[in-house]
């Protein structure tokens, strides 16, 4: 959520090379941007409700020669979204951006008003501006006026600040929203994320939890929390900036599904060849907990069933930002599976903490390489899935599934339950999976076929059992999120618990039947569907060719079959594309819905 960019540095078009960041991090959700700039020795503000696009607007004609500059884009959470409440802010001698949320700032804000300061916006953020403000009349040295600062918030921030005498400095420091420092021969960066600096430099240092950074022209200077200096390791990003790009593609979020093939292919090739995770002995744990959020929980579900149905281990699935605040059976013994593509979550990284505490095993399942929570786990593995740029995930998503599968099929082995026959199967289904992706993303005209007939309704319905009922909790959450239809997903069991009142005349249902030892029960729930005029679509493997669809469907589209531990992945690549139909008909902006954020990064 918020992105922040700031550069200064030798050349004078610092203007154009934030703008450049912001619109890398546009992926990361916002809803007003804004940009301060060292105008002929004075720090110059501009900001837009909207698009960066609209900042580009009202940018435009204006020849702003300097060579520091800080930016913003805001998702907003105190104030409406608008230029008020857009950054920077500005207060005295201070300008700043920022990422997170100063719950005190109410407490702040009465005890500045009382010295009489006044605010022009709704934000905890200009708070924070003035309250480092007020600091700084009496304490000149920058670092530890914002030590001081910083000690009194409580919550979570990333800042970029700029003093009015010192306006080619950028200060920058962070506590649990991420901040990097971005090094290149012609100047340095701040960052909230490693992709607004591509264009400019893959070179960086990920700023620790209460670390504070001197940013000038030609030097960075490090200070951690007793305000010494400190030597970080430099990085070098392994994503280039083309990564970044569409390459042709309508949307991100087609190209990224269009990438899956590769990805996971990669994820399996690395398992069977050098990856069987060695360091993980799933003989002294008797219990996991799986703990995520949206879509990363949804790839814990598929987990859960994996895990207790292949490989007789107990485990429990729980919403990260539930996590902490319910009573958890956290022991030694237990091992704890942290799930967030970001790698940055900040209720994901709050229950990784909690389980430290109770000392357990963390185990990470991270995308993005050198993140807070890869870096904190016990254990982490990256799924190397490259950037996701588009807000709704997708091969995120697959990749996750993918190293949960492996997970399980290694605790089988452990465990011996792992017979040679399903393992053979396995690896075949392994070797196929390119191939299969490749051939279920050419079927197109099926989902534009789909997407016709449902792009006009206002709710709709997936129904599934077992396995199928956790990969259905994702594709509901796919359609909702990028098509803004109204969408829930039900195991099938449950229709005649209530929810079946819902389905009348037209109401389309998508139903999945995978499993064998299901399917016949599955065709039951449809069938009670059709009988009160749902449009039935019906999602199944090719096992079942020789069977009648018609007298229980609409539609009917069916998949190669394979062991569980890649159907699910094959079944949601196909949920995925219904859903891209089914926004491109209701004209959604696929790849930036609205009110939502790609990396979630306050509670």
């Amino acid at each position: 959520m918020c992105g922040i960019i700031g550069y200064t540095g030798k050349k004078m078009n610092a203007k154009d090379i934030v703008l450049a960041g912001l619109k890398n991090l546009e992926y990361r959700g916002y809803d007003s941007s804004g940009i301060a700039v060292n105008e002929n020795g004075k720090i110059n503000l501009y900001k837009s409700h909207g698009k960066i696009s609209n900042l580009e607007d009202r940018l435009k004609g204006k020849e702003i020669l300097s060579s520091t500059a800080i930016a913003h884009t805001r998702w907003a959470t105190h104030g409406k979204p608008n230029e008020t409440n857009a950054h920077p802010h500005r207060c005295g001698k201070v300008t700043l951006v920022h990422n997170g949320i100063i719950e005190n700032y109410m407490e702040l804000k009465k005890e500045l008003l009382e010295k009489g300061v006044t605010f022009q916006s709704e934000t905890d953020t200009e708070v924070a501006c003035a309250y480092i403000n007020d600091i700084y009349e009496s304490e000149k040295d920058k670092i530890k006026c914002l030590s001081k600062a910083c000690s009194a918030f409580r919550g979570s921030y990333a800042f970029a600040i700029i003093f009015d005498d010192e306006k080619d400095v950028i200060y920058a420091t962070r506590k649990d929203s991420p901040l990097i420092v971005g090094l290149s021969d012609d100047g340095n960066f701040a960052a909230s994320d490693v992709s607004a600096i591509l264009d400019f430099t893959a070179k960086y240092i990920l700023l620790e939890y209460g670390e504070f950074a001197k940013i000038t022209k030609d030097k960075v200077t490090i200070y951690n929390a007793d305000l010494k200096e400190i030597e970080k390791e430099v990085k070098v990003a392994t994503w280039s900036a083309t990564e970044y790009k569409k390459n042709g593609y309508d949307h991100f979020m087609l190209k990224e599904i269009n990438e899956q093939p590769d990805v996971i292919a990669n994820i399996f090739s690395r398992y069977l060849n050098d990856c069987n995770y060695n360091d993980i002995d799933f003989l002294k744990y008797d219990a996991i907990h799986i703990v995520a959020c949206g879509s990363a929980m949804h790839a814990g579900m598929v987990g859960k069933y994996l895990f207790q149905n292949y490989a007789n281990i107990p485990v429990t699935v729980d919403i990260a930002s539930e996590y902490r605040y319910s009573t958890q059976m956290i022991t030694p013994s237990t091992l704890v599976i942290i799930i967030s593509q970001s790698g940055e979550t900040a209720d994901s990284l709050a229950a990784l903490r909690l389980a430290h505490s109770k000392g357990a095993t963390t185990l990470g399942i991270v995308n993005a390489v050198g993140s807070t929570i890869a870096r904190e786990s016990d254990i982490c593995i990256y799924t190397y899935a490259g950037p996701e740029i588009a807000v709704a995930t997708t091969k995120g998503y697959t990749s996750q599934v993918a190293i949960l599968s492996t997970l399980v099929i290694n605790a089988m082995k452990q465990k011996g339950l792992l017979s040679d026959e399903l393992f053979e199967n396995i690896k075949q289904d392994f070797s196929n999976i390119s191939s299969n992706l490749n051939h279920i993303i050419s079927k197109k005209e099926d989902y534009i076929n789909v997407a016709q007939k449902i792009f006009d309704h206002n709710d709709l319905f997936f129904i599934g059992r077992g396995i199928d009922s956790a990969v259905c909790m994702e594709g509901s959450l796919k359609l909702k999120e990028i098509s803004y239809m109204h969408s829930e997903s039900y195991a099938a069991g449950e229709l005649k618990h209530g929810t079946i009142s819902l389905i009348e005349k037209g109401t389309p249902v998508i139903a999945i039947a995978t499993n064998n030892d299901l399917y016949e029960k599955t065709i039951s729930n449809i069938k009670e569907t059709k009988a009160r005029g749902a449009f039935a679509i019906f999602i199944t493997t090719d096992n079942f060719k020789n069977s009648t669809f018609e007298d229980f469907s609409d539609i009917s589209i069916t998949l190669p079959k394979t062991t569980e531990f890649v159907q699910a992945i094959e079944v949601s690549v196909l949920l995925q594309l219904i859903a891209y139909e089914t926004a491109k008909l209701r004209n959604c902006d696929i790849d930036k819905p609205k009110n939502l954020a790609k990396s979630v990064t306050v509670e």
